[in-house]
C-alpha cells in the first residue's frame, strides 16, 4: 500500500510539473499564441459553429419553428436518401469522378516536379513555371468558359475532327465525354501548381548524393529513382492520404457549370443534388441528411486510407 500511495503522489507530481512547465512555456511565448489567435477565432467561428445547424438532416425542419422546435425525424431523410432510385447513379458519378482525378491527376505534379528539379538554367526553370502554375488563377467560370468555346461543334477542335471524319462531335452534350473533359482540364489546371509542394521537397536534396551516385554511375533514371523519390516520399503519403479521404469532396462549381440537359446521367453528382435539393427545391433537411452522409463517407475513407498507408508506407500517415 505504502508503495501504491508513494508511486500515485510520484505521477501527481510529475503531472504537476509537466503543468507549470507549460504554463511557463506559454507565459514565455505568449506573443506566438497572439500571432494563432486570428486563425484559431475564425476557424471556430466559420467551421465549428456553423455544425450546430448539422442537426437538421435529423429533424423536418420549418422556418415557423425553427431548428430547435422542429420534429424529429431520425435518420428517416438518410434512409430517403439511399432508397431514392437515383441514388445509385449520383453516388458512382461522385466516387468515379473523384477517382479518376485522383488515379490520373496525383502522378502528374510529381513527374512535373521531378522535371523542374532536372533543369540547371534558372532564367528557362521560372518562365516554364510561370506557364504551369499560371491556369491555377484563371476562375473556373473563366475555365468552363473555355471548354465549351473550345469544344463547341464549331470550335477550333471540332474543325480538326470534321475534317478526318465529315461530322462533329457535340463533347458538351455527349456523357461518354463528362468526366474525360472534366478530369483533363483539372489536370491542366491544378497539376502546375500542385507540383510547388514536391519542387519545395526536392530543394532540400544534399547535391552531393548526386555527384556521388554520378560517381558511382548512376544515370539520371537510377538518381530519381533512388534519391529523389525517397526524398518526397513522406510528402507524396501526405498528400495522396488528403486526395483520397477527401475523394467524395469533389467541386460543386465546375460540375454545375459544365452540366447540360443531355450530360445529366454522368454529371450529376452529390454536391448539385444537394444544390438543387437543398436551395432551389428548398427541402433543407433532406440536403442537409445529403451532405452529412458525403461527409461521413470522406471521413471513413480519410481513416482508411492514413491506416493503409501507414501499413505500406512504414509509419508515414497524418497522425
Amino acid at each position: 500500500m505504502q508503495q501504491l500511495l508513494e508511486t500515485v503522489n510520484k505521477n501527481k507530481m510529475q503531472k504537476g510539473y509537466v503543468l507549470k512547465r507549460n504554463f511557463d512555456y506559454v507565459l514565455k511565448n505568449h506573443f506566438l499564441y497572439w500571432l494563432i489567435a486570428p486563425a484559431f477565432i475564425l476557424t471556430i467561428i466559420f467551421k465549428y459553429v456553423p455544425m450546430y445547424g448539422v442537426i437538421i438532416a435529423f429533424k423536418d425542419f420549418s422556418y415557423s419553428k425553427g431548428i430547435l422546435g422542429s420534429d424529429w425525424v431520425g435518420l428517416d431523410y438518410f434512409t430517403k436518401f439511399l432508397s431514392a432510385p437515383n441514388f445509385e447513379p449520383i453516388f458512382m458519378n461522385t466516387l468515379l469522378l473523384s477517382a479518376y482525378g485522383l488515379v490520373l491527376g496525383f502522378p502528374i505534379p510529381i513527374i512535373l516536379a521531378l522535371m523542374l528539379n532536372q533543369m540547371r538554367k534558372v532564367g528557362v526553370k521560372k518562365n516554364i513555371q510561370l506557364i504551369l502554375y499560371a491556369p491555377n488563377f484563371i476562375s473556373v467560370v473563366v475555365i468552363v468558359g473555355m471548354i465549351f468555346v473550345f469544344l463547341s461543334p464549331t470550335g477550333p477542335i471540332n474543325k480538326i475532327i470534321t475534317l478526318t471524319t465529315g461530322h462533329p462531335i457535340v463533347f458538351m452534350s455527349d456523357p461518354e465525354y463528362f468526366r474525360t473533359i472534366y478530369v483533363l482540364s483539372g489536370i491542366w489546371q491544378g497539376a502546375g501548381w500542385a507540383s510547388i509542394i514536391y519542387v519545395a521537397a526536392l530543394a532540400g536534396v544534399d547535391p552531393e548524393l548526386h555527384n556521388a551516385a554520378t560517381i558511382d554511375g548512376a544515370n539520371l533514371l537510377q538518381r530519381i529513382w533512388h534519391i529523389d523519390l525517397p526524398t518526397i516520399k513522406p510528402v507524396m503519403a501526405i498528400v495522396f492520404i488528403l486526395s483520397a479521404g477527401g475523394i467524395m469532396a469533389i467541386g460543386f462549381e465546375k460540375a454545375f457549370l459544365m452540366q447540360t440537359a443531355m450530360n445529366l446521367p454522368t454529371s450529376e453528382i452529390i454536391p448539385t443534388y444537394v444544390y438543387k435539393v437543398g436551395l432551389k427545391a428548398g427541402d433543407y433537411s433532406y440536403s442537409a441528411a445529403i451532405g452529412l452522409f458525403n461527409s461521413v463517407i470522406n471521413i471513413i475513407l480519410l481513416v482508411l486510407v492514413n491506416f493503409v498507408v501507414k501499413r505500406l508506407n512504414e509509419g508515414d500517415g497524418l497522425y
